[in-house]
């Protein structure tokens, strides 16, 4: 009873002050016209207030989206090896976790931005009513009021708002601020902060700032290098300029004074770090100095390809996705490669003399110096630059440099003018002139068991243009296209002993084209030889007579299994008439290499996320039981054969057997001295206007073409043996450690028989000799192909030799009576003498 009174007790209460209060309103809203206004103004403003409130926070981002921010990264690639030698990066970012950062340099950014920072809830009451007061004191000026931002608001506007400069963003700027505090800790905060600020010189965050500025890690720091750091929020680009140096230093020490005053460090570390230059240093790239940018282009390409440019288009993007990517890169091959393909140039260049600019500036459009700044052009050759005539006067001329120095030019062709861009060389207080090679041309080396690429060049710098000859420019193979016409017609009945005509092949085209014929290269030929001979000599003639046995269609076939091309059915594709890249033959020969099993090239292993997990790899094979937690006693798990099988292993090796005959006594001897098991083919195309050459052994493959970009006659002393052949033996003795003495091992069904070299004959005398020109040699037979022990037609030929020679001695007897009984003693015995007449 005592409950239910107080309970209508206190409703009455209510009631009462209620209706009292509201009677109060009503009086004072019908007396005082004055009272009436205020409460009209104080809603108005209230509402308005609402409004706003509602209108700012519709579209601010969600802070809960920084629990999982992810901030753009750049990828970073390896090497074969492991070790870095490039990054695909538009700014300098390197995320770290909060104890990383050492406490001092967190220290000396709260001292310089945030005081308040593990105080406060996002805003500085202090700060923000300075910063309002600044505000309207500058209103109508063109001069920017301070920001007053805590540290939190000013992550909310790098990572989820714009720069604006406006009082709209800093309204929302706040609302955030307060939100993301409620979201995140003090210290996740902080490592959003350090990580994201941009601090000049393309840096963001402080480790790439302090690589970038002091070439250490922040771990290294000293306290008036992280009090510098201190200082880049506010200016980057004003404060990171030498001639801004003072002004620089003067902030500096404010900052370490503001670091006392909060008891960061004493008086003592403060004045000592105080008396220290600022020591800024000259940004460098911290990648191992590989010369590898055909390459890397390339990788480049497959990874935009894959994975897409930019963080709008792919979370694992090549500039914002932070990707780990490692490939196929050898550092020593790489190199050798770049510098046989470049010695193969220049000597091919020799006394030819200026070929003219790199390319060609106008003055109209602007300085010379910041045109060619802004074209990347460059070199990466003994001590050359790249420059740009300012100046000609008869013989005297400026060359200027992407940093905007100046030098005296000396030995200037006629043709040089002002805007011309050259390469050129220190000679004494002058630059000489020099020439870039007009012949260009491709290398590749690649792994023929994995087809990895190892090494790549496209031409002599990547820095003069990226056009990557070694995978872009199509080009007529020539001779190096033969092997394969020679497997196919290996799989189609013939063996290395089988004799071939080498005599002319002509054939009706019909009546528009009419009879077409085939010659020998530099002309000759007949007769019969064995097919290893027509090989080894790059016989035309007796390729085509292969060919047009085996079917013309068939070696078509043949080029479009090892990856060469697709061409029509004519006998001109034979002998290398279809266009090519030299990263296809280099592969189609790795399949020969590889006992006819082809793996597709490849220049990356395996791509992984910014975690580390593997979401690429370019063997795709599976394994079945490789990621069982224990092992279940059974056998070890096995993964399947790579690539694919596209030639008999029989036949490759018969191939390969046979080339190596090219080097040992055919169109490629001068690799013989390699003293390797090289095998490999020359090609000249017709002008000539490329020279090729395509080999290795059972560990490399590597091939090489020079041509001109515009096909043209490059003399007739051209040849693939004398141009191109050099190239891939000075990439050899480069890297001559690298390379084993094993020789290919022969696959299952394959017979070793001892023949005549010349005839293809069969031989049972005889043993093994070490004269590349030896008559009998070791020859590779599939079951049952190999030259019989004695035919019929071997015996007839026999006789009909003994019947000759019989008549040929009896001939030689009769002559032999005759003249003696014609000639006076002394002619006979002059003859006996001289015993050659006869």
């Amino acid at each position: 009873m005592a409950q239910q009174s107080t309970s209508e007790y206190f409703r009455y209460r209510i009631r009462r002050d209620t209706s009292g209060a509201a009677a109060w309103f009503a009086a004072k809203w019908r007396e005082r016209r004055l009272f009436r206004w205020a409460v009209i103004a104080g809603g108005a403003m209230l509402a308005l207030l609402i409004l706003a409130w509602a209108l700012l926070a519709r579209g601010l981002p969600d802070a809960n989206t920084l629990l999982d921010y992810e901030p753009p990264l750049p990828t970073v690639v390896r090497g074969i090896d492991g070790g870095i030698v490039h990054s695909y990066a538009r700014e300098r970012r390197v995320q770290l976790q909060y104890p990383d950062f050492p406490v001092q340099l967190v220290e000396a950014y709260l001292a310089a931005e945030d005081k308040t920072f593990f105080s406060h809830g996002g805003i500085d009451a202090g700060g923000l009513a300075g910063a309002v007061v600044d505000y309207v004191t500058k209103l109508g000026s063109d001069e920017r009021a301070v920001g007053g931002s805590t540290i939190t608001q000013q992550v909310a506007k790098n990572i989820l708002l714009t720069n604006e400069y406006s009082v709209t963003r800093k309204l929302k700027e706040m609302l955030l601020a307060r939100r993301i505090e409620g979201v995140l800790t003090k210290q996740q905060i902080l490592e959003l902060y350090l990580n994201e600020i941009p601090l000049g010189r393309r840096s963001f965050g402080v480790q790439a700032a302090s690589r970038a500025y002091f070439d250490k890690d922040v771990g290294d720091l000293e306290l008036h290098e992280a009090a510098f750091l201190a200082i880049l929020p506010k200016a980057p680009e004003t404060y990171s300029r030498e001639k801004n140096s003072g002004v620089a230093m003067a902030r500096r020490n404010f900052v370490l004074d503001q670091m006392v005053e909060n008891d960061f460090v004493t008086a003592a570390e403060a004045s000592a770090a105080k008396s220290k230059p600022l020591g800024l240093v000259t940004p460098k790239d911290d990648t191992r100095s590989v010369d590898a940018g055909y390459f890397l282009e390339e990788v480049r390409r497959q990874l935009i390809e894959e994975f897409g440019e930019t963080a709008e288009t792919s979370k694992n993007s090549v500039y914002g996705g932070g990707l780990w990517v490692r490939t196929s890169l050898d550092p020593e091959l790489q190199v050798a490669a770049r510098d046989a393909l470049r010695s193969g140039m220049l000597a091919f260049h020799g006394n030819r003399g200026w070929t003219g600019p790199l390319a060609t500036l106008k003055e109209e459009d602007g300085s010379l110096t910041q045109q060619l700044a802004s074209s990347y052009l460059g070199i990466n050759y003994k001590n050359w630059r790249v420059g740009v005539v300012t100046e000609r006067d008869g013989s005297r001329g400026t060359i200027g440099f992407a940093d905007g120095t100046t030098a005296p030019l000396s030995g200037m062709p006629n043709a040089l003018k002002p805007g011309d861009v050259i390469a050129a060389s220190p000679s004494g207080s002058t630059y000489n002139v020099r020439t870039v090679p007009e012949v260009s041309g491709g290398f590749v080396a690649q792994d023929p068991q994995t087809g990895r690429v190892l090494a790549m060049q496209g031409g002599f710098d990547s820095r003069l243009g990226s056009f990557n000859r070694a995978t872009q420019a199509e080009r007529q193979p020539g001779s190096t296209i033969k092997p394969f016409v020679y497997a196919t017609g290996l799989d189609n009945g013939m063996t290395p002993a089988t004799e071939i005509p080498d005599q002319t092949y002509c054939f009706y085209q019909g009546a528009n084209l009419g009879e077409k014929c085939f010659r020998n290269f530099g002309g000759g030929g007949g007769g019969v030889h064995t097919m290893r001979w027509g090989l080894e000599q790059s016989r035309n003639l007796m390729t085509v007579h292969i060919a047009m046995d085996a079917g013309m269609p068939n070696v078509i076939k043949t080029f479009e299994r090892v990856g060469i091309g697709s061409y029509a059915a004519y006998p001109a594709f034979a002998l290398g008439a279809g266009d090519t890249t030299v990263i296809k033959m280099v592969n189609a020969y790795s399949a020969l290499a590889n006992q006819g099993r082809q793996q597709p090239p490849s220049v990356i292993d395996y791509v992984q996320d910014r975690r580390g997990k593997v979401i690429w790899r370019a063997d795709k094979r599976k394994c079945t039981g490789c990621n069982m937690p224990e092992w279940n006693g059974k056998g070890m798990p096995r993964l399947g054969p790579a690539g694919k099988q596209v030639m008999d292993p029989r036949t490759a090796f018969q191939t390969v057997h046979m080339l190596q005959g090219v080097v040992t006594r055919g169109t490629a001897t001068r690799l013989r001295d390699l003293d390797l098991p090289v095998f490999g083919k020359t090609g000249t195309t017709t002008g000539p206007t490329n020279a090729w050459f395509v080999g290795g052994t059972p560990e490399f493959v590597a091939g090489t073409y020079l041509g001109f970009d515009k096909p043209r006659n490059m003399g007739g002393y051209v040849q693939g043996g004398n141009t191109a052949a050099p190239i891939f033996k000075n990439f050899v003795l480069a890297t001559k450690d690298r390379w084993s003495s094993d020789p290919f091992p022969a696959p299952k069904g394959i017979r070793m028989v001892r023949i005549d070299r010349v005839s293809g004959k069969r031989v049972f005398a005889g043993g093994e000799s070490d004269d590349p020109k030896a008559a009998v040699i070791w020859e590779a037979f599939k079951p049952d192909t190999e030259p019989p022990r004695r035919t019929r037609q071997d015996e007839v030929e026999n006789r009909r030799k003994e019947i000759l020679a019989l008549i040929r001695r009896g001939s030689r007897a009769a002559d032999e009576s005759r003249r003696q009984s014609a000639q006076p003693a002394e002619a006979s015995n002059f003859a006996e003498e001289q015993g050659g007449l006869y």
